[in-house]
């Protein structure tokens, strides 16, 4: 595929190693980094604010930091924030907003904001691009990271590392910060290894249906690699928790459906049955664990197989990756443009 010296969408993939290390390099040396680690002190719940692609990186985000911190942790879709407080919003004596936007304009963020500004509540943004949100952030996180393209994939990577490293920085957790400063030389490799294995997998197949599953951390990948398929190559695509995949959305397994399989450690086992379940009923099985069994090899028709000897949640934004490159790729085997997604925009503007 030329698409790779042609589309500034699968360099921005391709480049990610670089970008990776530029934004680790920025959260470091971060001036509010310290104010929010006071801050975090006093807070019982932290909340991860985002739409679109930002709302998965927000799953992702708020698993993290649960996991390493002990403080409750939740994703919440902008608009839920302003249209259902009374929903969207617990009892709870202090919590820390997160807002998450690449360009810093994204309508529903900026009401958030707004609202939260009104209420008194201290806010923490983080942003590619800046502009309006980081004048409506009490700290701001803004990262080095400059997309071309109209869908996020650097950006979505880049700004869940740096979320990632602000959770393992208030918990003290040195041996997680220096697992995330390995994976821009480690995904270097991978992407060497393996990019033309997804290109050779989306040249074999043509599909009705994408759908993909993970559970715990990768619920949030999983949904973020749906969409990516249904931005680039405008084709359905839907994601679920792996185990409920099995309770009535598996009656539409057939060899035209692809199944992507975000197989985790902790649950690896459970998992791993129900792709064996998938691939019996005929399923096309896309695979992306840390280190698969021979089942799993057997079993999948692209496996992407990380082996990266970091925890399981620094494995989310080198596991996203490949959902981003076979998104993008399949949207060029359909002949169209990925650097043009049919109806979309960088930013979205609400009234204008």
């Amino acid at each position: 595929m030329n698409v790779v010296q042609n589309s500034n969408t699968v360099r921005e993939i391709l480049a990610q190693p670089d970008c990776w290390q530029r934004a680790l390099g920025a959260i470091a040396q971060c001036e509010s980094l310290n104010a929010i680690r006071a801050e975090a002190a006093k807070a019982t719940e932290w909340l991860f604010v985002g739409c679109g692609t930002s709302y998965y990186l927000a799953q992702a985000a708020a698993a993290t930091h649960s996991s390493l911190t002990g403080t409750p942790a939740r994703a919440v879709p902008a608009s839920e924030l302003f249209l259902y407080p009374q929903l969207a919003l617990r009892e709870r004596e202090r919590f820390i907003p997160v807002l998450i936007s690449r360009s810093g304009r994204t309508s529903e963020v900026l009401r958030a904001a707004e609202y939260l500004k009104q209420a008194g509540t201290k806010r923490l943004a983080i942003t590619c691009d800046g502009n309006e949100l980081k004048e409506l952030a009490d700290w701001t996180v803004q990262l080095p990271v400059h997309e071309e393209s109209t869908v996020m994939t650097s950006s979505f990577s880049s700004m869940l590392l740096a979320l990632q490293y602000l959770s393992a920085s208030i918990a003290d957790n040195r041996s997680f910060l220096t697992s995330l400063e390995t994976l821009p030389a480690k995904l270097a490799k991978l992407l060497e290894k393996y990019t033309g294995s997804i290109e050779t997998f989306i040249r074999k197949h043509s599909f009705d249906d994408y759908v993909y599953l993970g559970q715990g951390p990768y619920v949030g990948i999983a949904a973020e690699a749906a969409l990516k398929v249904t931005e680039s190559s405008c084709s359905y695509a839907q994601s679920f928790h792996t185990m409920e995949f099995r309770h009535g959305p598996k009656s539409i397994v057939s060899p035209h459906t692809m199944i992507g399989f975000f197989l985790s450690d902790a649950s690896y086992a459970e998992e791993a049955s129900v792709l064996q379940e998938m691939s019996g009923l005929g399923g096309t099985i896309f695979t992306v664990t840390n280190r698969a069994d021979d089942m799993v090899r057997r079993q999948s028709h692209c496996l992407i197989e990380m082996d990266l000897d970091v925890p399981e949640t620094a494995q989310l934004a080198p596991a996203i990756v490949w959902g981003q490159l076979l998104g993008v790729l399949s949207g060029v085997e359909k002949g169209l443009n990925p650097d043009r997604p049919r109806n979309l925009t960088r930013a979205v503007l609400l009234g204008e």
